[in-house]
């Protein structure tokens, strides 16, 4: 028996409360099992409970075994004063409050049902493959899964706001510099992603406003302070750049980052890091104030056409400074994004309607219209034969994994909860 296991049982009250009594023959009346506290103190807190004939409100405690209450020290602890009841599977030692009466103790093990153990040993003792209810988790109603998805969904996007919110406060709430810092993140993907962040931390942003009007400035500081103009090239198009950069790194005092930062290896070249800010650039030359149109707009068709942007015209013949290559136009497609929208985009504006008062419901009618994302987690899903319809669905799927599945927590899942109680 763990202790988790026991908080669940008492918080849902999968026992019998026919004929309960404490370990002393007292009469017992859950009539508020309380609130679960997850701070220091007392499991549960704002009970009320009948014991004998008197009403009682105060806090539970719950452990495995009642001597339990001693190892912790609540003894001498006087945030326990107010227990009015000792929740335990195995009341092995009398345990008595700060005024030498002895503590009711409910001991739970002859009130819950052997059904509940035993959908618990099945849940947990089969041996972990690649999460514990892949058995049993298609069984799940898909009610129960739609409302879960809701909570995960959002739950995730919880997370992502903690970024932008330390951005707001470091930057005096500049919603158009958070922004260009989140985009340039993203536009770096996994594997140049802190290196194109580290980027945008790099120089201030009054100074990339200050260019954002000029394709070349623009793409000279791009490239310049992610070190990509420090060799000598002969390249007209490269020399110009870097003479633009050579002035503003002098004006502005700016440093650059070491070039090993940026990362070409293992990537397809229309993810090349060169690709990727050229594309950034022509972003903000064609429109500066990025984030009051994205407050704008509310329809993926229309994020879709704000964001196909081409690249200047040098790399419609190039993938890298070098070697040129046949001309073909690179601009941002529709999946790519998808992903701005999923990791930037959506959670700004998440946190912008949170801060302004205003409903969020748009954001899930967004993501909702978003092609479901593809990885090895959603593959795994799909062959546990939970499908997924769109990314509203995915990015959920990536929260039970990551948060639920891999931390083993089970018991606060809806789906464990559901597959226990059945």
């Amino acid at each position: 028996m763990k202790e988790d296991l026991l908080h669940f049982i008492w918080k849902l009250q999968l026992f019998s409360d026919l004929q309960l009594k404490s370990t002393l023959g007292e009469e017992l009346e859950i009539v508020s099992q309380g609130i679960q506290n997850f701070n220091s103190g007392p499991d549960f807190l704002n009970a009320k409970i009948r014991i004998g004939e008197r009403i009682w409100f105060g806090n539970v405690e719950i452990h495995v075994k009642s001597s339990d209450y001693y190892l912790h020290n609540h003894e001498t602890d006087g945030n326990y004063d107010a227990v009015i009841l000792h929740v335990v599977w195995e009341d092995d030692l009398e345990v008595f409050r700060f005024n030498n009466e002895r503590l009711t103790t409910l001991e739970l093990n002859s009130f819950v049902s052997e059904e509940v153990l035993e959908n618990y040993r099945k849940l947990f003792s089969t041996p972990k493959k690649w999460i514990y209810c892949e058995n049993d988790i298609a069984s799940v109603s898909q009610f129960g899964l739609n409302h879960f998805f809701e909570q995960l969904y959002f739950e995730r996007l919880e997370q992502k706001s903690k970024l932008i919110l330390s951005e707001l406060k470091g930057s005096n709430n500049n919603w158009e510099e958070v922004l260009f810092k989140l985009l340039l993140k993203n536009f770096g993907l996994k594997v140049n992603g802190e290196a194109f962040y580290n980027l945008g931390n790099s120089f201030d942003f009054t100074t990339f406003r200050k260019v954002w009007n000029s394709e070349i400035l623009l793409e000279a500081l791009l490239f310049g302070q992610a070190g990509l103009l420090t060799e000598e090239k002969e390249s007209f198009y490269y020399n110009g750049l870097k003479k633009e950069y050579d002035y503003l790194k002098s004006k502005f005092k700016l440093t650059p980052l070491n070039p090993n930062q940026i990362q070409f290896f293992r990537l397809r070249p229309n993810n090349f890091p060169t690709i990727r800010l050229a594309q950034l650039a022509q972003l903000y030359f064609k429109e500066n104030n990025l984030f009051s149109k994205i407050i704008e707009i509310s329809k993926l068709d229309n994020f879709q056409e704000f964001f196909s942007v081409p690249t200047s015209e040098f790399w419609e013949t190039h993938y890298t400074f070098d070697k040129e290559s046949k001309k073909r136009v690179k601009q941002l497609t529709n999946s790519f994004t998808d992903l701005l929208l999923i990791n930037t985009i959506i959670p700004m504006k998440f946190v912008y309607l949170q801060q302004i008062g205003k409903s969020t419901e748009s954001i899930l009618e967004l993501i909702q219209q978003l092609k479901p994302e593809k990885n090895n987690i959603i593959s795994n899903f799909e062959q546990l034969k939970i499908k997924s319809n769109s990314a509203f669905e995915t990015q959920a799927l990536l929260q039970l994994k990551n948060e639920y599945c891999n931390q083993l927590n089970c018991l606060k899942c809806l789906i464990g909860r559901e597959l226990l109680t059945s």
